[in-house]
């Protein structure tokens, strides 16, 4: 009886094995949902600092927030440590009804998140000259949904269109006309090494229509033709109000 339980494990442990290569093999851009939960697994990309050394959790400071490049080498995504833990998942709702579920934050002390640095609404993005799109750590006045004045903190504020996100909740619309949350970009922690992964992302995906709309421009800023490649390997992590010469702030 033993050995049969064993060899059953064994198989197991194998047939798991093998579809985790399958999906590592054929990782990028493929879709699959569990649960109620739809995610989009890209490459595995490790961020690292601009002299190639990995980003380490005490090397990001609370109240600020910084820009990587993921998954694709031109679409921007904001890195933050939020200083408390975010342990409680949010169920969220994209724009046609789908629910997916944020799970917090990582991290040594399930502090640090990320996500698309892209507005819902119409793609406000950092780009290199300006960003109108930034995380405010400080108490801030906005409007939410029923135009009511209201005053929040840890908040990523448009100002192109005065869209409002949660950070504290998965970047939950709070105002404006954005109409679903922002793309949460998937963190792995391994606390062996005490480093920092990309690994795919969660929620509503507009990059393609972010494509569409900005190639000529991000093909001049980037100065690249595939402003589509995936991200390979490391993505380089900066303090935002350095990558953006100007912070427009509302």
């Amino acid at each position: 009886m033993a050995d049969s339980i064993r060899k059953s494990c064994r198989g197991r442990r194998n047939f798991i094995k093998l579809c985790m290569g399958a999906v590592t093999a054929g990782q990028l851009r493929q879709s699959f949902a569990v649960g109620n939960n739809l995610f989009k697994r890209y490459n595995r990309v490790q961020l690292v600092k601009l002299n190639n050394e990995p980003v380490l959790p005490d090397d990001l400071e609370i109240g600020q927030s910084y820009i990587f490049h993921y998954p694709f080498v031109t679409t921007p995504c904001f890195l933050i440590d939020m200083g408390n833990a975010l342990s409680d998942s949010v169920q969220l709702n994209l724009e046609n009804g789908q629910t997916y579920t944020w799970s917090g934050g990582v991290g040594p002390n399930q502090s640090i998140v990320a996500f698309a640095a892209i507005c819902a609404h119409k793609m406000t993005h950092p780009a290199k000259s300006v960003s109108f799109i930034n995380y405010r750590h400080e108490t801030i006045n906005y409007r939410d949904k029923n135009r009511k004045l209201k005053k929040g903190s840890q908040l990523i504020y448009c100002c192109s269109e005065r869209s409002v996100y949660d950070v504290k909740r998965g970047a939950k619309v709070l105002g404006g006309p954005a109409t679903q949350p922002l793309t949460t970009i998937l963190l792995e922690y391994d606390d062996t090494k005490n480093c920092l992964y990309a690994i795919g992302t969660s929620g509503g995906d507009l990059y393609q229509r972010f494509f569409r709309t900005f190639t000529s421009r991000l093909q001049l800023e980037y100065l690249t033709t595939k402003v589509d490649a995936p991200v390979n390997r490391k993505t380089e992590v900066i303090l935002n109000k350095e990558f953006s010469k100007t912070q427009m702030t509302c």
